[in-house]
């Protein structure tokens, strides 16, 4: 296999890797409810709140937030499903890196701006929401652990494109 076949398969898996963690994070968004409902069944099954009674208790107040906004006030969660809609969105964006990673490594660029822009939001509108930092910082590590595959796509996005375009050829001039 070439340098170039190599580095293109790479990129082509990192970046289906990250396209899946993106969608199901997203995906995740839709039946918070639910979740919020299996998760504090399962923390009691597993004694939890025993040992961490400070999480157990924040899933138990975000649970009946929830709960209330679902039975009184469901629009509110319509919110959700733009936040939703919206992983989902981005994630098709990653088509243009796949198909033309050269090209397109303004995607992978955005998707690492979008990530380091997760650590600001946390720590600004998280105390303004009343999160407690635990929180803000699980939310943090997504950012932290989504600019990894992307800093590893764009890295191999450079080495590819300092080989060139196959067959000697060169770009034309914009």
């Amino acid at each position: 296999m070439s340098d170039r076949a190599a580095l293109l398969k790479g990129i082509r898996a990192w970046l289906v890797f990250f396209v899946v963690c993106l969608a199901l994070s997203g995906a995740t968004a839709f039946p918070l409810v639910h979740e919020l409902r299996w998760t504090e069944s399962a923390l009691r099954a597993l004694s939890v709140p025993q040992y961490l009674p400070g999480p157990t208790h924040w899933i138990e107040r975000v649970r009946d937030g929830l709960d209330t906004a679902d039975t009184d006030y469901p629009f509110l969660l319509y919110g959700t499903d733009w936040l939703a809609s919206a992983h989902l969105v981005i994630a098709v964006a990653f088509y243009g890196p796949y198909r033309d990673p050269v090209r397109n490594i303004w995607v992978v660029e955005f998707g690492m701006i979008a990530c380091a822009g997760i650590i600001p939001l946390a720590l600004v509108c998280g105390p303004i929401r009343g999160i407690p930092f635990w929180w803000s910082v699980i939310d943090m590590s997504f950012g932290v652990f989504g600019v990894i595959p992307l800093y590893v796509v764009r890295k191999k996005i450079k080495r590819l494109e300092a080989l060139g375009v196959p067959g000697g050829a060169q770009p034309a001039a914009a």
